[in-house]
């Protein structure tokens, strides 16, 4: 079978799939999702699976991928005979969080115990979509366009819960909130999840996403997170990705901010067999700032792939990308920032830098920055390094009596470094730090304290 059935068949199939279990997918759902669902469907089979020839996809052929028909789908809840909490723990350890737990895309629950101020909104996207139903129309799919990404339009037509957070005007989460998600099958499974945040008027929150898996089967993972900030909202969203060999993790954030707003992402890929973060931000409100930061670390044959794109809309706003990767073994990893100053845009300052090691010869990094500017009164730069180890460094350490294993970690940890600095929660930076450091000597191929065995 040619390339092009290939992507024909697993395309009929998928829509297929949809058409079957259409009284799934709407059971309960209001008439503005069932709609979005079918546009969405439909928009996918327009673009189809992507491969290489598709340029956001370059660097990432999918289409293997899904054209394996093993894959089972959670359409409905997964329930356990044993306690989530007892059986998993975090490779970030609860440190004053609020936790939330998911479980193959649907909301498990969260710590009853915990309190949040008066206004504020925490479900599953199941019960937001009827109980809050004009609220979620208003946000829901206006960050991720499924017209323009077939993987949002796949996420868009299949997503049947999540996670949906709503924060008042003028209210200031003090803790994180932790997000879990739990990989945890008995076979093969496809997974699509769906969250909704919206953060009022000068409002605040730390969103943390820790994502695992917890089985030794193989797993696609379709994450899609839609952030809203409002004016003088500040939001954090750290992600830590730890999946073992057997598992694709496509994952995307997509955040739009009004004036004065300022986001801060920092996305840390310590395992996991195939990623792809997409993470996009629209700047359309005067004199909103946008920080993201990204470190993944890759060896064997696993892939990475970070995929950029911030739309500069509106005057005065500043965007600042730092994403490194350190590649061991036979590993390959991609990295595509897309910079976008529109017309309007004046004063806009933008920055990007995408730095790689490469620890072996046969490990594999593309990088391709990118900065389309549509007017002259901007300060824009972008770069892009790949190289070795600096060996005049590792000597310098080894002439202070440091052996050449020990002074190899120290240089990489350094380099990594620069990114952790960013991780504004102390203890989680800590955490973090320690994780990376194990990561770097090999120490961390699964959820260290995870009690289940499913290293792979």
């Amino acid at each position: 079978m040619t390339e092009k059935n290939t992507i024909e068949t697993a395309d009929q199939r998928l829509s297929d799939l949809f058409l079957e279990n259409g009284h799934l997918l709407n059971e309960g759902s209001p008439d503005f999702l069932k709609n979005q669902r079918k546009q969405a469907m439909a928009e996918f089979l327009r673009m189809g699976i992507p491969d290489r020839r598709v340029e956001n996809y370059k660097y990432t052929d999918l289409t293997k991928l899904f054209a394996q028909e093993n894959f089972n789908r959670a359409f409905r809840p997964t329930s356990f005979d044993f306690d989530m909490q007892e059986v998993f723990t975090c490779d970030v350890p609860e440190f004053d969080t609020h936790v939330l737990f998911q479980v193959n895309g649907w909301y498990y629950g969260m710590n009853k115990t915990d309190q949040f101020p008066k206004g504020t909104i925490i479900k599953s996207m199941e019960r937001a979509w009827k109980e809050d139903t004009e609220l979620v129309e208003k946000y829901y799919g206006k960050m991720a366009d499924p017209a323009k990404d077939p993987l949002v339009a796949l996420n868009s037509a299949f997503a049947q819960d999540g996670i949906f957070i709503y924060i008042p005007d003028h209210v200031v989460i003090e803790k994180p909130i932790q997000i879990i998600n739990l990989l945890r099958s008995e076979e093969d499974l496809y997974v699509t999840l769906r969250n909704l945040v919206i953060v009022g008027k000068n409002s605040q929150v730390k969103l943390m996403f820790c994502d695992h898996t917890l089985a030794v089967y193989s797993f696609i993972a379709n994450y899609l997170t839609e952030v809203h900030m409002a004016e003088d909202s500040v939001v954090d969203i750290y992600g830590i990705q730890n999946q073992h060999n057997g598992t694709a993790y496509l994952n995307g954030i997509f955040v739009r901010q009004e004036k004065n707003s300022q986001l801060i992402t920092n996305t840390i890929s310590l395992h996991g067999g195939l990623t792809r973060n997409h993470l996009h931000t629209d700047l359309q409100g005067e004199h909103a700032n946008a920080a993201l930061f990204g470190l993944a670390l890759t060896d064997k044959d696993q892939h990475c792939d970070t995929f950029t794109s911030i739309e500069h809309a509106q005057p005065g706003c500043q965007s600042n990308q730092i994403f490194k990767n350190v590649l061991d073994d036979n590993s390959t990893g991609a990295f595509t920032g897309r910079i976008h100053v529109m017309p309007g845009a004046k004063k806009t300052e933008a920055f990007q830098r995408n730095n790689s090691v490469l620890l072996t010869k046969a490990a594999r990094m593309n990088t391709k920055p990118q900065l389309v500017i549509d007017n002259d009164d901007v300060k824009c730069s972008h770069g892009a390094t790949v190289g070795q180890i600096n060996e005049e460094a590792l000597f310098y350490l080894q002439t202070r009596g440091i052996n050449e294993k020990e002074a190899r970690l120290m240089l990489m940890f350094a380099f990594a470094h620069e990114v952790l600095t960013n991780i504004r929660v102390e203890q989680l930076r800590q955490s973090i730090d320690r994780l990376v450091n194990k990561r770097l000597r090999g120490e961390v191929s699964r959820c260290h304290d995870c009690k289940l065995e499913c290293i792979r």
